[in-house]
């Protein structure tokens, strides 16, 4: 038996890390903005559209697509990010459902889904459980700054993703992400605890 649990927060609040966290603790993780990364490549399948879409400005030296400029593009009006978002969440989607096909039947196991917009692309209930990683405002720009973006930028982010109480509103779980490593590792282990009974739970009613 699968449960299926989402994993998001807002900008630089450690989802990956948190993630990672929940990787050692022996849940299968799976990396939605990965999987977006790869859509982006020469090729892919969203390379020409999205050229097309935000014309050559989003690209690199290498005539890649750089994810800092088109963020800059597709984040600038709530519009533009729903444009992206509608470009690029149907394969995502689609790649998730096919990694999940993939794994072996039979086996009990925590697959979780890290993903930045997953609450914002809707179809929520293919998840069994949602984790959200929360933190302040204060702390995403704090860390946000120390990755190299300005203050300006990481609060235009923040301004144009679904706000936090918002995104709290879908929580079945919460990670207090705010702290140090050992108290980002007590929070996992917490929910941890608690996913691990939902899934025998899920045995038991199946």
């Amino acid at each position: 038996m699968i449960l299926h649990a989402g994993l998001t927060g807002g900008i630089a609040s450690g989802k990956s890390t948190i993630a990672r966290m929940f990787a050692d603790l022996g849940c299968t993780t799976v990396d939605a903005d990965a999987i977006v990364a790869d859509l982006y490549r020469p090729g892919a399948a969203r390379h020409e559209v999205l050229l097309r879409t935000y014309g050559t400005g989003i690209l690199d030296v290498g005539g890649e697509i750089d994810r800092r400029k088109l963020s800059d593009v597709a984040f600038a009006t709530p519009e533009a990010a729903r444009r992206l978002n509608a470009l690029i969440h149907p394969l995502v989607l689609a790649e998730e459902r096919r990694m999940l096909a993939a794994m072996p039947a039979g086996d009990d196991r925590i697959v979780i889904v890290e993903a930045t917009l997953l609450i914002e692309a809707g179809n929520l209930e293919r998840y069994d459980k949602i984790i959200v990683v929360d933190v302040t405002p204060e702390v995403q720009i704090a860390r946000g700054v120390a990755r190299g973006m300005s203050r300006q930028e990481v609060a235009r982010r923040i301004a144009h993703q679904l706000p936090r109480q918002e995104r709290l509103r879908h929580a079945d779980y919460v990670v207090d992400n705010s702290g140090d490593v050992d108290h980002a590792r007590r929070e996992v282990g917490r929910v941890y605890a608690r996913l691990r009974g939902d899934l025998e739970k899920k045995n038991r009613t199946g």
